[in-house]
């Protein structure tokens, strides 16, 4: 088997545009709580918001040679998901590599790793989400597979998944199940329009999501 492997299917374009405009929590509520990564994954910047097909990479911990041939072969609007054994003390991405990857018209970086430059990063708008932030240098010597199925943030991510990572976190949603989530993800956001406009018309939040029955099942007392 190939380390790199270049053909798999990627989503719909449509349908990662369409899934762009939920938020992660949002995709993740709606597809039945799956798919979150985990909550030390976050961006660089408050900001930052990618959606993309992954194009998923191995790294050994402390060592991004690979993570650079991943960035070599994707493709525009590929978002790089890099598996490097959560290991926080280690600079595996800055400046450098972010403007190679906006020369290339990536997605944006999500990686269970650590990066650097995150000034640098800010400036330049490159969506980066990373488990810590660490200014330790890498080395180059270990060659692992690139879009293969990897493991990040506890969630098992496929080439061609699409990633979806804003202010809140990234959560990712099968390539087969897009059009499915995007769905149920615009039937969350009207009931939660529905929810908002009910509070301010009055209602409280026990009669809207009809609590009053489930509290009193449970025995709370209230002193009124």
């Amino acid at each position: 088997m190939p380390h790199v492997s270049t053909k798999f299917d990627r989503p719909d374009p449509a349908l990662v545009e369409q899934l762009s405009k939920y938020s992660s929590a949002t995709i993740h509520e709606a597809q039945g709580r799956l798919g979150a990564l985990s909550s030390s994954i976050k961006p660089v910047d408050h900001t930052m918001s990618l959606c993309g097909p992954a194009f998923t990479v191995r790294c050994a911990p402390r060592d991004n040679i690979m993570l650079q041939v991943a960035i070599a072969h994707a493709r525009p609007g590929d978002v790089i998901v890099v598996s490097a054994g959560e290991y926080a003390e280690a600079g595996s991405f800055g400046d450098v590599l972010a403007n190679a990857c906006v020369a290339k018209g990536l997605g944006g970086l999500v990686t269970d790793t650590g990066v650097r430059d995150t000034l640098e990063l800010r400036e330049l708008g490159f969506p980066v989400f990373s488990h810590s932030v660490s200014i330790k240098g890498t080395v180059k010597e270990t060659v692992g597979p690139i879009a293969q199925p990897v493991l990040i943030g506890g969630e098992l991510v496929r080439p061609g998944d699409v990633v979806r990572g804003d202010a809140d976190g990234v959560v990712v949603v099968r390539r087969e199940d897009a059009a499915d989530v995007v769905g149920k993800s615009q039937d969350r956001v009207d009931a939660e329009a529905a929810y908002i406009e009910a509070y301010r018309s009055g209602r409280s939040v026990i009669e809207v999501s009809n609590l009053a029955e489930v509290l009193a099942a449970k025995g709370l007392v209230i002193d009124e």
